[in-house]
């Protein structure tokens, strides 16, 4: 019989548990469940004879994936896909997907929250300030760039949006004004909003020269990946601008670093938490499990990333 693992180190809730087998025992496929392992090998017994697997933060790499003799397709429930050795997929002929859009409304929600957070001074009784009449820049105008977008208009802030992927008027129909460049995204707006990718082309991107040509009272919302910041730059950008606040839904390395010499400039949240609502929760591992029976049965990779 078809075997799918569900493989969370971090487990689903229960609800998007008993979600994932009944769409993949509706299916005819048998479900398994490795939940709160604790070494890679717990990993490589578990996938030797699965034919599919859905993981979340776990990671997927050349020795995983090379040990699922019978492995077909990796899922992984969320956006993000680095935790996959795409390169190992690929030789072993083994699609890997991901689940865009499902942890969406999640993620944008923290940014504004958090962005909330830090304009009110953690909540600490001191005077604040408000988001209405602020300028935000949205760096990266996909799922969760444009939800981001469409809550931070509630609060009435001014919003404008840079993605070369996305065409100015599908951007421009949102009510989002659009800018021709990184550089003048970050020059225009107070608050900006960063959704890429980490990949070769924008690890280390948001660099010192970036950061310094925000106006004043500068933010920095990071709901995408570590890896994007130059954190050299991050940590020189701290020193020369007393007015510079970064927000960060992962703790950068030089973290430690940032809370002995800037408190009260910064929050970052002890795990990653973008995904961590119990809808995004449900939402990803279902779409997981029927992506994984559309391509068993059907043949179907529309979200294929390698």
């Amino acid at each position: 019989m078809t075997k799918v693992l569900v493989a969370t180190d971090k487990p689903f809730a229960p609800a998007a548990v008993d979600g994932i087998r009944k769409v993949v025992e509706g299916a005819g496929f048998e479900l398994a469940l490795l939940e709160k392992y604790t070494s890679v090998e717990d990993l490589k017994k578990a996938v030797a004879d699965a034919d599919a697997m859905i993981i979340r933060s776990d990671k997927a790499t050349r020795e995983v994936i090379e040990s699922g003799k019978k492995l077909k397709i990796i899922v992984r429930a969320g956006a993000g896909y680095d935790n996959i050795d795409l390169e190992a997929a690929s030789e072993k002929g083994v699609v890997a997907m991901n689940t865009p859009g499902q942890n969406s409304n999640a993620v944008a929600e923290l940014a504004l929250g958090m962005m909330v957070l830090m304009a009110r001074n953690n909540y600490n009784g001191s005077s604040g300030t408000e988001l209405k009449g602020k300028t935000l820049g949205i760096h990266a105008y996909g799922n969760v760039g444009k939800l981001v977008a469409e809550i931070a208009k509630g609060f009435g802030m001014e919003i404008y949006a840079f993605d070369p992927f996305v065409a100015k008027a599908d951007i421009e129909k949102d009510g989002v004004k659009v800018v021709d460049s990184v550089e003048e995204l970050y020059k225009t707006c107070q608050y900006i909003s960063l959704h890429i990718p980490a990949n070769a082309k924008t690890k280390g991107s948001i660099d010192h020269s970036l950061l310094m040509s925000m106006p004043q009272g500068a933010c920095l919302v990071n709901t995408a990946r570590k890896e994007v910041i130059d954190e050299a730059g991050l940590m020189k950008v701290f020193a020369d601008r007393p007015d510079f606040q970064y927000i960060s839904d992962i703790a950068p390395d030089c973290a430690a670093d940032i809370a002995t010499k800037y408190a009260g400039r910064f929050f970052f949240t002890p795990k990653k938490m973008g995904a961590q609502t119990e809808e995004a929760n449900i939402n990803a591992g279902i779409a997981g499990a029927n992506q994984i029976v559309n391509f068993l049965k059907n043949g179907d990779t529309t979200f294929k990333v390698n």
